[in-house]
């Protein structure tokens, strides 16, 4: 049975039933969610348009042609290389059986998904869309937001590992 859920590999564990269909799930939900987002506001801000929402808080139009926190503009290329490399580094932690557990899951979820939405962009405008702005912070958009979070999960379930559960054998 083991040999048709790994497809006939050692080492890679791929179950696209319940325990992997989460996982397709969100990072799914987190694509749509953030392509949805940079359509609304494409499609109603100009720009470098503003709103503010709350005194620390404002829904802006601005793009971004580098990455993170604008560092590396005009690198599209590279970029897209990058994020098309880290697209295939979360696809082999997936399929990792060292990777099994499920916060661990969570934030490589979460990477997939903002990953994929900003790679979107990258392609297909040459640059990202991001809205969300604080002060004292540069605009960033869903999919940043879901990769922050993801790698936080990350690094905290590396930092602070869960205990295996014991199984008992009935020997």
């Amino acid at each position: 049975m083991e040999g048709a859920r790994t497809g006939g590999r050692t080492g890679l564990r791929v179950d696209w039933g319940r325990r992997d269909g989460w996982f397709l799930i969100l990072s799914a939900a987190i694509v749509g969610a953030d392509q949805l987002t940079k359509w609304f506001i494409r499609a109603n801000l100009e720009r470098g348009e503003s709103i503010e929402l709350l005194p620390f808080f404002r829904i802006v139009h601005v793009t971004n042609t580098g990455a993170a926190f604008g560092i590396l503009q005009g690198a599209g290329p590279l970029l897209i290389l990058a994020s098309v490399a880290g697209l295939a580094a979360i696809l082999v932690y997936l399929l990792n059986p060292g990777f099994a557990q499920p916060v661990l899951r969570l934030g490589l979820a979460l990477m997939l998904g903002g990953a994929i939405g900003n790679l979107i962009d990258r392609v297909m405008e040459g640059r990202v869309v991001d809205f969300l702005k604080v002060p004292n912070w540069p605009a960033f958009n869903v999919a940043d937001s879901a990769i922050t979070i993801g790698v936080a999960i990350l690094l905290w379930s590396m930092l602070f590992p869960r205990p295996e559960p014991e199984t008992s054998s009935n020997s």
